[in-house]
């Protein structure tokens, strides 16, 4: 049953700024089973990975655009408590920017989701909402993050950004990455993790096949920044992707779904092109 009466404290919103991170224990734990049965839905139908390969349980497997290829999953940008997250966060003309669904492997180091190295969303505030489908803890995978290093151009953000570029951190601090000081996030199915894409996180010690969906949101580009999003659009070439939110998500998107994914919508359309591009180059050096 959807939660009609859901909304953030003042606190929450106020912690979220200042740390860059919330978790929602059991928000989503009745539609966790619909989500899980969708997510293995979606990995059959692409054999694996974003390339239609099948699944290398030696490394990690990702398919972009991933909940616009299923119905219930795009319903998930209906559902009250996901809009108000966002609508709080980001304000009531957010943007839905695409998704993705992973099945990690190992670990993974230090890094932001977004930074002014690359071409995402500049310094405009963007989101991840993090739906985790196994347990996981400390030892076994959780997500670490760096409380307050989502500040961009911040002293000690950029110190972040330049040391964790090295491989001598034990030479230049004394620790080993997994040491560095962080919150480790314990999450189990059901409970939500949402974070500022800017803040620095890692997960070490975990397991073959976590699976993890990840949507992603950010606020609405002003008319001066749209090449900035076409930019940031581009960067998804790579994955093939010919567009970012899936034929689901606009089949079954009513007008309040639509004012979130319009501002993309009006700014792919360069990307089939890209996307055909890089599928080519990737076959051909692969002799396929």
């Amino acid at each position: 049953m959807e939660t009609t009466s859901f909304t953030l404290t003042s606190q929450q919103k106020r912690f979220f700024d200042t740390f860059g991170y919330l978790v929602f224990r059991g928000l989503m734990a009745d539609r966790i089973d619909e989500i899980t049965t969708e997510f293995e839905s979606v990995f059959r139908k692409n054999g694996g990975n974003y390339n239609g390969k099948e699944h290398d349980f030696k490394k990690t497997s990702t398919i972009v655009a991933f909940i616009g290829q299923s119905e219930k999953l795009s319903s998930l940008l209906d559902d009250e408590r996901v809009r108000t997250i966002c609508s709080t966060l980001l304000g009531d003309d957010y943007n839905y920017l695409t998704s993705a669904g992973n099945k990690y492997v190992s670990t993974t180091g230090w890094h932001s989701d977004t930074t002014m190295d690359t071409k995402w969303p500049g310094n405009l505030k963007s989101i991840n909402l993090s739906f985790y489908l196994d347990p996981v803890t400390k030892e076994t995978g959780a997500l670490r993050v760096i409380p307050g290093s989502h500040y961009i151009g911040d002293e000690f953000t950029e110190l972040l950004k330049e040391d964790f570029k090295r491989s001598d951190l034990r030479e230049l601090w004394g620790i080993d990455r997994e040491e560095v000081p962080s919150v480790p996030i314990d999450i189990r199915p059901g409970d939500l993790l949402v974070f500022n894409n800017y803040m620095k996180h890692a997960s070490f010690g975990g397991g073959n096949n976590r699976r993890v969906m990840l949507i992603n949101f950010s606020r609405r580009y002003p008319a001066d920044r749209l090449d900035e999003l076409r930019e940031y659009v581009s960067t998804f070439a790579p994955y093939w992707v010919e567009e970012l939110h899936g034929e689901e998500m606009l089949r079954t998107a009513g007008p309040e779904r639509m004012k979130h994914l319009q501002q993309i919508q009006e700014n792919q359309d360069h990307l089939p092109e890209l996307a055909r591009k890089a599928k080519a180059e990737a076959l051909g050096k692969n002799g396929g």
